[in-house]
């Protein structure tokens, strides 16, 4: 399921990346690789704020949407 449906602070495992290859390319450089953990904090204005790698990021719900837990 995307990222998009995760409840909020339940911890996930990234299956892939979906998308364009500038955009997996992206993400991937933000910490978002299959078999990684990630966890979304909240969710704020049409962001998506999530905890990955120990970092906090805010990604829009349309890259959420391209990440497959």
């Amino acid at each position: 399921m995307p990222l998009t449906l995760c409840p909020i602070g339940e911890e996930n495992i990234i299956k892939r990346i979906g998308g364009k290859d500038d955009v997996k390319r992206h993400l991937e450089n933000l910490g978002f690789v299959a078999g990684s953990t990630v966890t979304v904090i909240s969710e704020m204005g049409g962001n998506i704020i999530v905890n990955v790698k120990e970092s906090r990021i805010a990604v829009s719900k349309e890259m959420a949407g391209k990440i497959m837990v």
